[in-house]
């Protein structure tokens, strides 16, 4: 595993874990399994580990997993502060005492805002007496590190990362991101600053390995040197100095031991000139493709009208890199056929879920698209007499 050093001389796996998107067994985190892909990563280096507070369930199972294990000691646990549901200082507390309860530690190597927008949300913070808690929670060392998760633009982030003597932050970044959100040029400016930057959604949520367009695909298989198409993403990202650590989502042994592989062999300024541009090739036929830039992060959700907005914008996106009609059957058999259909026509277009989105999205007009492409007369049909005939035989049962 390679490393790379933080504000104060610590390292950090090039490779770190990405809490958010463990399998679900039974309407929970399947643990075992999780505690394998955890375990796995840590025999191979990786020694940083991301969740959130709204992360459902994630906190308390890796907590759990690095109690059993004996591994705390060992490793970096960055976990986010919901600074948009405080409201009043006690909040800052009580979150954070949950927190570490859920964790089963007494403190926490990086802590974050998560997700900030704006300046305003640090304001709101300020106002609550946020300086005065992190130099408390320094001092006492139940918090080693501070940071913020950002999404927005690059102006915004400039402002943010000015506003506080931060020790890290996190940022969206990937080949299709380098010009928005905080992009290349937040990047830079807080390298400028000494500042490590942490990268989320390395491959989009998966869209840059599961959702290329054929001729993207076509381009991957044709690299002279064997690459996939997240090996391509990833040592894209690892070509920068700037970037410090890169999580992945991993959830199969299989893709640790594949990610981790890559994380020891990849090193900052390996990129060659081809290699930019089979990056350059592979961008630009995705992006003659894709209908909604969705990252399926669920910040959106819940929908108050239960529209399943992530899954809509999945298959909307899979009609146009894969088979239309393949892509409105999935539609149909996964979000359809649920006993409380999520059909994106149930929006009200009541805007709370943009409120949330950190891509920005147009989430009620690019509903309304997704389902007019998606359910075509005859699909309505379909899942209309399916519905009837499915639930009438389990009545029956």
């Amino acid at each position: 595993m390679n490393y790379r050093k933080d504000k104060q001389g610590d390292d950090i796996s090039i490779l770190g874990f990405g809490c958010m998107r463990f399998t679900q067994k039974g309407g929970s985190i399947d643990i075992d399994k999780a505690e394998s892909e955890i375990l796995t990563a840590f025999q191979n280096g990786v020694n940083y580990y991301d969740t959130a507070y709204i992360y459902t369930g994630s906190e308390a199972c890796i907590g759990e997993i690095f109690e059993r294990n004996h591994m705390r000691e060992q490793i970096k646990i960055a976990t986010k502060l919901p600074q948009y549901l405080v409201k009043k200082p006690s909040d800052l507390d009580r979150y954070f005492s949950e927190q570490k309860k859920r964790l089963r530690t007494d403190y926490i190597d990086y802590y974050l805002m998560h997700m900030l927008t704006d300046l305003e949300a640090w304001e709101n913070l300020k106002k609550n007496g946020i300086e005065q808690w992190i130099s408390d929670r320094k001092k006492s060392g139940e918090i080693r590190k501070i940071g913020f998760s950002f999404h927005g633009n690059t102006e915004m982030f400039k402002k943010i990362l000015n506003a506080y003597d931060w020790d890290f932050c996190q940022i969206q970044y990937n080949y299709l991101d380098e010009t928005s959100q905080a992009g290349v040029d937040g990047l830079k400016a807080a390298a400028e600053k000494g500042i490590p930057v942490i990268i989320m959604e390395p491959l989009r949520g998966g869209k840059l390995v599961n959702m290329l367009p054929e001729k993207a695909k076509e381009l991957v298989a044709k690299d002279p040197k064997k690459r996939t198409a997240a090996e391509l993403a990833f040592r894209w990202l690892w070509n920068q100095p700037e970037v410090t650590c890169v999580l992945s989502g991993m959830n199969s042994v299989e893709m640790v031991e594949e990610n981790c592989r890559v994380a020891s062999e990849a090193q900052a300024g390996e990129f060659t000139q081809e290699d930019f541009t089979l990056i350059d090739g592979i961008k630009s036929a995705i992006q003659e493709k894709v209908k909604v830039g969705c990252t399926g992060c669920g910040y959106c959700m819940p929908c108050p009208k239960g529209v399943d907005i992530p899954g809509t914008f999945y298959y909307y996106n899979e009609m146009y890199t894969e088979k239309k009609n393949s892509a409105r059957f999935n539609y149909a058999q996964n979000v359809g056929m649920r006993k409380d259909p999520a059909f994106a026509s149930q929006c009200v277009s009541c805007g709370k879920c943009e409120q949330h989105c950190p891509q920005h999205l147009a989430i009620r007009e690019e509903l309304k698209n997704a389902d007019k492409a998606l359910r075509p007369f005859h699909f309505k049909v379909g899942i209309n007499v399916a519905r009837k005939f499915m639930f009438s035989q389990k009545k029956k049962k």
